[in-house]
C-alpha cells in the first residue's frame, strides 16, 4: 500500500509517500522547518502545505513528538504548551479535510525498525531510542508495541529531566564534543540496562549517523544497533501505522 507518512519534529516536519510493505520511500523526502512558536494552528498549516506538495488525497499517517492517548496530547513535549489536551487527529482532519492516523514519533519509528529494519525478527524486549530535539523511546516485546514509554522524561541525578541533559539539542546548545556527549548518553544506556534488560537497543535520530565515532566512549553492557531507516524511520512508521488502521 502507498501511504503519505509525515514526521513532526521540534525543528523540522518531513514527509514522503511510502511503500508500506517494503519501507521504501517512493518520493523524495520533503522537509519544512517547524514554525516557531509551534502552536497547533501553525503546525496544522504546515501539514496542509505538506499534503499540497504531494497532491495527496487519501488517509495520512503522522508521527508526533508527544505522548498520545486516543489521538490526544497528554503533554506538550518540545512544541508549545497550547498542544496540551488537543485531539491532533481531529485538528488535522478539520484543517486538511483528510483522515489522519497519529501516534507517538518514537513508537512509530520503532514500528518501522521492528517490522522491517534493524530489529526485525529480534525476540524479547527491544527499546528504540530516538535522539534529536528531545529523547523519544519505543518499547516492544516480541515485536508488539507497548505504547507511551518516555525514558527521556526520567530525572537525571542532577535533578534535570534527562532529555534536557542528553538530547542532541543539549550537545549543540552546550557545544559539547562527541566524547563529552557520549558519556552523558552512556548514563542513559546504563539506566536502560539496569531497569529493562533489553535484548536490543535501536538508536535513531540524526546523531545515529555518527554512532561509529562515539561508540568507543560507550561502556554500558547493552547490545546496540543503528536504526536501518535512520532519520526516515518516523515517516515510514507513520505510513505503516496508517496502513494498518485503514485495513
Amino acid at each position: 500500500m502507498k501511504i503519505l507518512g509525515i514526521d513532526i519534529g521540534g525543528t523540522g516536519i518531513k514527509g514522503a509517500i511510502v511503500n508500506t510493505k517494503t519501507g521504501t520511500l517512493l518520493t523524495e523526502r520533503f522537509r519544512i522547518p517547524t514554525p516557531q512558536p509551534a502552536t497547533p494552528e501553525a503546525i496544522a498549516n504546515v501539514v496542509k502545505e505538506m499534503i499540497a506538495h504531494f497532491n495527496w488525497k487519501k488517509a495520512v499517517g503522522c508521527s508526533f513528538p508527544t505522548t498520545m492517548v486516543n489521538g490526544k496530547c497528554i503533554h506538550s513535549g518540545n512544541l508549545s504548551p497550547d498542544w496540551l489536551d488537543i485531539r491532533v487527529d481531529k485538528l488535522f482532519k478539520k484543517v486538511c479535510k483528510l483522515p489522519f492516523f497519529i501516534s507517538n514519533d518514537a513508537d512509530l519509528a520503532g514500528l518501522a525498525e521492528v517490522s522491517l529494519g534493524a530489529a526485525r525478527k529480534e525476540k524479547g524486549l527491544v527499546i528504540v531510542v530516538t535522539i534529536g530535539t528531545g529523547i523519544g523511546s519505543g518499547l516492544f516485546f516480541n515485536g508488539k508495541l507497548i505504547p507511551n514509554l518516555e525514558i527521556g522524561k526520567m530525572l537525571h541525578t542532577n535533578g534535570k529531566i534527562i532529555e534536557f541533559h542528553t538530547a542532541d539539542s543539549a550537545r549543540k546548545k552546550e557545544d559539547l564534543s562527541l566524547e563529552a556527549w557520549a558519556k552523558r548518553f552512556d548514563f542513559l544506556l546504563e539506566y536502560i540496562r539496569l531497569v529493562y534488560t533489553p535484548s536490543l537497543v535501536v538508536l535513531g535520530g540524526g546523531i545515529s549517523k555518527k554512532y561509529s565515532t562515539f561508540k568507543p566512549y560507550l561502556n554500558a553492557d547493552v547490545k546496540v544497533k543503528v536504526a536501518q531507516f535512520k532519520n526516515n524511520a518516523g515517516i515510514i512508521g507513520a505510513a505503516m501505522y496508517a496502513s494498518k488502521k485503514c485495513k
